[in-house]
Parts: structure tokens; sequence; C-alpha cells
């Protein structure tokens, strides 16, 4: 049984044997459905963090209201038409989580340069816990923390004292998508939400999701180009069993929902396929990948740059709602030829005759190259 089964957590357990609270990912599809239907109220059961009790019934859940009689742009997440709403603090102690995967250990390595004093939460043991502890022998800044998703005090000691949270999500090495790690990703999701907004110092948190939460709907082909302000269906990843763009896609709504419902600002960055000697054939984003060539949606991102929207975003005073973030789109024979070849050494070196055509780029990120614009990515520091 995979370690990750929801089942096995603290959070999905009753007090006293009450039974356990609806699935989480109710309250991301409700934000899903009042798109076509804007001034219907939902009712939800939130689970309250176990080892924060306060006096209530035994049952392990909060009722939340949610009045969604508010405009249709808000209701659909257009969240690009949102106010930032920023405060100016000590912004130099953040927390990474999950620090273990790739992309933590890129972020923790360049905010320590930038001079942050760093928490670096980790999920998963392994070779990427002994990168850390290296790391942290030779940087007094950093500091580690064995974080768990489901339990939600170790989240609130790792985010206690920072003004900001980078939080990504990734399953173990050992685990694939499916129906129960959507589950799990939209309940992590919500849980390091939560534990944000009861944490007094946190001023933003930098959400990391994915371009598959932005470009798989039934009829994705009519409009002219994507951008941050679409969202992929639910229903429509369900029918194809695109797992990973439907877990992306709940964890982000139920962590928008959540944020706006607290107050959380949050900010969060859509990243195209990571490229790097990782990737493999198997990278649960590449399902689908053909119809996303002819598309024109196909993209990459390098770590590097991946690591800069990152941190472009939390120092941006005007960063705000949803980036595309990816810096090479595959839309040409050569490019598709150049990334199967990345992604599987055996792959032929050319394309068949008449196999691939080139395709006309739909996607767009000028949101994200207008506010990199003055990002200053030199910024260094003595250790």
């Amino acid at each position: 049984m995979s370690r990750w089964q929801p089942g096995r957590s603290r959070w999905l357990e009753g007090h006293h044997g009450a039974p356990t609270p609806p699935p989480l990912m109710f309250l991301a599809l409700s934000y899903h459905t009042a798109v076509n239907y804007s001034s219907l109220i939902f009712f939800f059961y939130i689970p309250r963090p176990l080892s924060n009790p306060s006096p209530s019934p035994p049952l392990a859940c909060t009722p939340l209201s949610l009045s969604l009689s508010l405009s249709r742009s808000l209701l659909s997440l257009k969240v690009s038409v949102m106010a930032p709403a920023f405060v100016h603090r000590d912004r130099k102690t953040v927390c990474v989580m999950d620090a273990s995967c790739r992309l933590g250990i890129s972020l923790v390595r360049r905010l320590l340069q930038r001079g942050c004093t760093v928490h670096a939460a980790s999920y998963h043991h392994g070779e990427s816990s002994g990168v850390l502890k290296r790391m942290c022998s030779e940087n007094r800044r950093l500091k580690l923390f064995q974080a768990d998703p489901f339990d939600y005090q170790t989240i609130v000691d790792a985010v206690k004292g920072c003004s900001g949270l980078f939080y990504t999500f990734e399953p173990p090495q050992d685990e694939s998508y499916d129906e129960l790690m959507v589950e799990v990703e939209v309940r992590a999701a919500h849980n390091v939400v939560e534990a944000c907004a009861q944490v007094d110092t946190i001023e933003r948190v930098v959400f990391t999701s994915s371009v598959t939460a932005v470009v798989w709907k039934e009829n994705r082909k009519l409009a002219a180009d994507v951008d941050e302000r679409e969202w992929s269906e639910p229903n429509f990843c369900r029918k194809f069993k695109l797992w990973h763009a439907l877990a992306k896609t709940l964890a982000e709504k139920t962590a928008w929902a959540l944020a706006m419902d607290r107050g959380v600002d949050m900010v969060s960055v859509n990243a195209g396929l990571l490229t790097g000697p990782e990737i493999s054939v198997s990278n649960p984003y590449l399902k689908g990948a053909p119809q996303m060539y002819e598309d024109g949606v196909l993209v990459t991102v390098d770590i590097d740059f991946l690591v800069d929207a990152h941190i472009a975003v939390y120092e941006g005073p005007s960063a705000y709602g949803r980036y595309l973030c990816f810096s090479n789109v595959v839309c040409r024979p050569p490019d598709a030829v150049k990334l199967a070849q990345l992604v599987s050494p055996d792959a032929p070196s050319s394309p068949q005759s008449n196999e691939l055509k080139v395709i006309a780029q739909r996607i767009r990120n000028k949101k994200l190259s207008k506010l990199m614009v003055d990002f200053d990515v030199r910024i260094q520091v003595e250790q």
C-alpha cells in the first residue's frame, strides 16, 4: 500500500470514530461549477487541523459556507484581474516545501545566494536529503525540516517565522499519478494554504502549478490563444485519464479558493514540462503530448528560468494571480525530435515523412515576461 494513502492520515479520520468528511476536491469543483452558475451557494466541510484543537463538536471538520454570488470573473477564477495586496515587510526568511524535489533544491540554492534564510521542508527521504544536509553544513542560513502533507503541525512548524512560502508537490519517484494521487495532491494543497493562513508572518505564497492545469478542455482549439486566464476542465481530464492535469487543476483551484477565503496573498506559477537529465518518457506531464503539439501548446522550461520566475513573482510587489512559465515552445519537427530524444534516447533522430508539421504557437506568457523585465538575476551575497 502506498505511504501516500490518504486513509492513513490523521486528516481523514474523525475524532471518536466520526465519519470521514467529503473529499476536498469538492471545494475546487465548486469554483469550476460556478463558472456557469454565478449565484449559487455551496456548503462544504473543511478538515480542521487535529493538532490545533479548539472547543467544538467531536467531528473533525468545520462547515464552510461559500457564498458564490460574486461576479462571473471572480468565480471563474480569472485571477489576472485581482489587484495585488502585498505588504512590505522583512521578507528575507522563506520556506521551500517540498525542498526534496529538483525544483525545491534549486530554489533553496538560489534563495541562499540572494541572502535569504531558508527553511527547507522535505517530504521525501533519499539522495536529495543528503544534498540538503551538505548544503546545511555549508550555510548557517539554511534550516532543515521534515514535513508531511497530511500532518498539519509539521507544516506549521516549517513555515513559522517565514514571510513567504514556495510550495510545490511531486509524488515520490516510486509513485505514479492516478485517481488516488489526485486526492492526495488536492488535500496537500489545502493543508498547506490553511497552515499559512494561521501563521501571522506569512505574506505571500508562491504556488507551483502546471501548464496542464490550463490547456485541457473539450473545445480547446476554438480559442485563438491560450494564457493564464484559461483552466483545464476536470470532466475532460477524467474522461481521458489525464491524472496529472486533473491533480494540478483541482489542487490549484482548491488553493485559490482557500486563499481567497482566508485572505492569503497567493501567486501561482504554471510551469511547462521541466527539462533536464531526470526527464523520462514516463513523466506524467507527457500524457497527451502529441495532442499538445498539434494544439500549439506543448511547452518546456529549464530549471534556471523556472527558479527565476518563482523568485520574481515573490519579490515583485505588483505580482498577482497566475503566471504561465515556459522557456521553449515545441512547434517545429526538429523541436519535437529533440524533445523525443531527450525523454527517450532510443527515439528516431528524424521524423518520418509527413509525420510532423510546423504548428503555430497558441500559448503566451506575456504576463510573466513583463514582470521579469525588472527582475535582477545577478543578486548574490556572501555565504
